[in-house]
């Protein structure tokens, strides 16, 4: 890495304010002990550093990536559990594996393979379930029932249970968080409302919901995982791998277009995946990049990898006094969740959607929806999401637009779409549909101009249906045949002469592939 600038020690330290308090509230969306989170914020933000590709990506505990981790988990352990907090460290791995294998294959382009209405029906139904998640903490109540949307409605639908002390605290925490924001981004309203609600908790003898017993002490690395279950583990954490990319990979491209620097994908996989494999050593859970760090830490003066090292450092340099942190109400957690996160709850882009492409309109929709109705199993939302998007694929591409008329005796054809083996037998019987209405035709001409492919098979089919017209004696003619059908269709349809004027068609392009048959 270049050697460190003033200005990476300011960001760095900068986003370790705002990451340690974060890194607790992450922790509990991802159902491990708030402590966990601190783990997750240390050793992996500073050996990943040196294997970034942008010199401002913060990674670390994310909203997304801790929702997607007690997606995984829940159904496999108590949550909270010891069992289920060495399952999170497994899934580390696996998703760590995952990213590393992928940088090194130079397989980053499948950061780019999940579609734009799966990620903002996903996130938008993301967003909505991690605020249900707080809700009972913010209102400081214990729900009598399970699921986040069910624990999140009785919590509403039971006012007489809410603790004003509690409400009080959410209130002022945003507040505060939303208020310091506007004075100056720089301004670490978080630390400012976190130290003042342990002091006032220790002042007051706060008898409500907080943290509880955190360790004191320096990380232990390990890999003392349950292996065994990991074929339970492998597909969320292939999905996470792959999923919680998409908002590191966004924020790096996002602020490497803005600056004129180079960005790899490759390498910011690796880095990532660096990250979630210390982050299994060190016994917590998957990690993924923070847009509001990194904007942050641009904002406060980072000039390269050294804003992350420093960052992780501050956080290690923290650890011994976690303890201090044990009276912290979690209804102050559970707002600080609220105000990082409710921006991601943005339904216009999804509506306005409905007005440009109702098909991708309804990808988004049915991502949003799957993934609210499996809850707390979101990767099956986006699995659904995933399915949808391939559904109207192949859907649209089976399509071919059949239109023709006629010119004189000649029956002009202009097929659009896909010329595919699956897509070939409507084609076929739009030929012959028109043949059979005009039987006064004698000749036909195919215009392929408006092909978006035409493969092998689609060539081979359609020299049959020529082959079988023209011994019916119809004089059968292809023009206007793209550069990129050209090799299909040159086994079957000839050589390389100009076309005949066409009397009532648009110009053929000068050089085209012809085949008139007689009988």
């Amino acid at each position: 890495m270049p050697r460190p600038h003033t200005g990476d020690l300011i960001a760095g330290i900068s986003v370790a304010l705002v990451l340690i308090p974060q890194s607790l509230a992450y922790a509990e969306i991802a159902g491990v002990p708030p402590h966990i989170g601190l783990f997750a914020a240390a050793l992996p933000v500073l050996l990943a550093a040196p294997f970034m590709s942008s010199p401002y990506l913060q990674t670390g505990p994310a909203a997304l990536t801790s929702l997607l981790t007690f997606g995984a988990l829940s159904g496999l352990e108590q949550v909270g559990s010891d069992d289920y907090v060495r399952d999170a460290a497994l899934l580390a791995l696996i998703v760590g594996v995952t990213r590393v294998l992928l940088g090194l294959l130079h397989m980053g382009t499948v950061a780019y393979l999940m579609s734009q209405p799966v990620l903002q029906g996903f996130t938008a139904a993301a967003a909505i379930l991690i605020v249900s998640s707080q809700m009972p903490s913010m209102f400081g109540v214990e729900p009598e029932s399970d699921g986040v949307l069910q624990r999140a409605w009785w919590t509403i639908a039971h006012p007489a249970e809410w603790s004003q002390t509690s409400l009080v605290l959410s209130v002022v925490t945003i507040v505060v968080v939303l208020g310091t924001r506007r004075i100056h981004p720089l301004f670490p309203g978080v630390l400012l409302v976190v130290a003042g609600t342990i002091v006032w908790s220790e002042v007051t003898e706060y008898g409500g919901m907080t943290i509880g017993a955190v360790p004191d002490g320096f990380l232990s690395l390990g890999l003392d995982l349950p292996f065994a279950k990991t074929p339970d583990l492998i597909v969320p954490g292939i999905i996470i791998a792959l999923v919680g990319f998409a908002e590191p990979a966004s924020i790096s491209r996002t602020f490497a277009a803005a600056d004129r620097i180079p960005w790899s994908a490759n390498r910011e996989f690796v880095g990532s995946g660096v990250a979630n494999v210390v982050s299994a050593l060190a016994g917590a859970f998957p990690v993924g990049g923070s847009f509001a760090r990194s904007s942050l830490g641009r904002l406060a003066g980072a000039r390269s990898k050294w804003s992350g090292a420093v960052t992780g450092a501050v956080v290690i340099a923290v650890l011994p006094l976690a303890s201090t942190l044990e009276p912290l109400p979690r209804a102050v957690l559970g707002a600080i969740v609220f105000t990082a996160v409710f921006r991601l709850f943005q339904p216009r882009p999804i509506l306005r959607m409905w007005a440009k492409s109702a098909p991708q309109a309804a990808i988004a929709t049915g991502t949003f929806a799957a993934t609210l109705a499996f809850s707390p199993n979101v990767e099956r939302g986006i699995l659904a999401g995933v399915a949808l998007s391939i559904g109207f694929h192949l859907y649209r591409e089976m399509r071919v637009d059949h239109a023709y008329e006629m010119v004189d005796d000649r029956i002009v054809m202009r097929p659009g779409g896909v010329v595919w083996f699956a897509s070939t037998p409507a084609l076929e019987d739009a030929v012959r549909a028109a043949v059979a209405e005009h039987p006064e035709a004698t000749s036909m001409v195919i215009d392929v101009a408006n092909c978006g492919r035409l493969d092998y098979s689609g060539a081979t089919t359609l020299s049959e249906v020529i082959a079988d017209l023209a011994a019916d004696g119809l004089e059968i003619s292809v023009v206007n045949i793209p550069a990129h059908a050209q090799r299909a269709l040159a086994a079957f349809l000839g050589g390389s002469h100009g076309v005949p004027e066409l009397d009532g068609l648009r110009p053929a392009t000068r050089y085209q592939w012809v085949a008139p048959w007689r009988r």
